[in-house]
């Protein structure tokens, strides 16, 4: 009996969930019943969590309590400063993240309980310490010392404050908010797989998610957006964006980095509101470079994919990289501050996992030999290879 195989796992359903949904076909990404483009437009990214965790957008008084709750976590223990100062100035940001959110489990009272208290006070200390994490990091690489958290601002203001010691704009904290809350949520991607996997054998939640973080580093997840700010540079100008995209189409394996998605046929939802985002700060900033670069290449990839019969459109880490390019942020930033966003989404996964596991066991078709004979290692040894 032939084996069906689905590579990827894809159109695996794993499970059910009330987190998000995606329409593939019409652009559609939903939070909990409310549309993204709603979302980014009218809320604050500690609102999305808050929404993501609870199911329902927070009242006032609700949103006070918790933004007062986070706030008690940004700051995280001297060590985890100590360790993030011992990695070489070199190290990518991803690993000193990576390191820094295990360690965190060490400074923990209660690390490995899952039960759905616990796992929520654990997800309010990852929510608030990577933020602290990222710019702390990024500061000590530069050869500056950390900037403390402020006490009186949120996620996406504290996190510009802690990268410049400076109070941010409210532009500033408007536009980091919209990023957070595009990134914060989507599904069943590899990450988020990987995190419920790793808590379906009941692991800590800190296990659960350095799984997640090492996954979002890679360059076919997390990591595509700093792929794309690289390849502007390379290019160098508009003049040169359409040769780069001929050449690479003309490899049958070539890939042009922040087009086409696993589930979107059509633009990415979130990539349309980063293009506005992206014209804004151009428009503002004066240095339209970046973005000009990236309405041409969109123009020739639309081009080019329409001459071939293809649907491959921009995602969202197509228009994040001049986003942040114009933000001033450096590209190996880039992949943290999605890991930034997406802890909230993380955590949202971990707590219906907890609350409804089952170990995740799926199975591998062998191809390989069977009924070999074993050799005692004097006949292997006499056998010429």
């Amino acid at each position: 009996m032939e084996e069906t195989i689905y590579k990827g796992l894809n159109g695996v359903n794993i499970d059910t969930s009330k987190i998000s949904f995606i329409d593939g076909q019409k652009g559609e990404l939903i939070y909990r019943g409310y549309d993204i483009r709603e979302l980014a437009d009218k809320a604050s990214y500690e609102e999305v969590v808050y929404l993501l965790w609870n199911g329902e957008l927070p009242t006032q008084n609700e949103l006070n309590g918790f933004r007062d709750e986070l706030r008690e976590h940004f700051e995280v223990p001297e060590q985890i400063y100590d360790i993030l100062r011992s990695l070489p100035p070199a190290t990518a940001t991803m690993h000193a993240v990576r390191t820094a959110v295990s360690a965190l489990a060490g400074f923990d009272d209660d690390p490995d309980g899952v039960d759905e208290e616990n796992v929520r006070r654990i997800g309010m200390r990852l929510v608030a310490a990577f933020p602290t994490i990222t710019a702390a990091f990024e500061r000590i690489r530069q050869g500056l010392e950390p900037v403390r958290p402020h006490p009186e601002l949120g996620v996406a203001a504290n996190f510009l404050y802690m990268l410049s010691g400076e109070t941010p704009t409210y532009a500033a904290v408007r536009v980091m908010d919209v990023a957070l809350v595009l990134h914060a949520e989507h599904g069943s991607n590899a990450s988020t797989f990987v995190a419920r996997a790793t808590a379906s054998t009941l692991t800590d939640v800190y296990s659960a998610i350095t799984a997640a973080v090492s996954s979002l580093k890679g360059p076919l997840h997390g990591g595509a957006n700093a792929g794309v700010m690289r390849t502007l540079e390379q290019i160098g100008s508009v003049e040169g964006v359409e040769d780069h995209v001929l050449q690479t189409l003309s490899d049958p394996k070539g890939r042009v980095m922040g087009f086409g998605h696993r589930v979107y046929r059509v633009v990415d939802p979130r990539a349309k509101i980063l293009k506005n985002v992206a014209h804004d700060l151009a428009k503002e900033s004066g240095d339209s470079k970046w973005f000009e670069m990236s309405l041409e290449m969109e123009r020739v990839m639309d081009r080019e994919m329409e001459t071939r019969g293809k649907q491959v459109r921009p995602n969202v880490d197509f228009y994040s990289a001049s986003v942040y390019r114009m933000l001033g942020f450096p590209i190996d930033m880039y992949t943290p501050i999605f890991a930034v966003a997406r802890i909230s989404g993380w955590m949202a996964h971990l707590f219906e996992q907890y609350a409804n596991n089952q170990i995740m066991r799926p199975r591998l078709v062998y191809e390989g030999p069977r009924g070999k004979e074993f050799q005692s290692l004097s006949q292997r040894n006499q056998v010429a290879r």
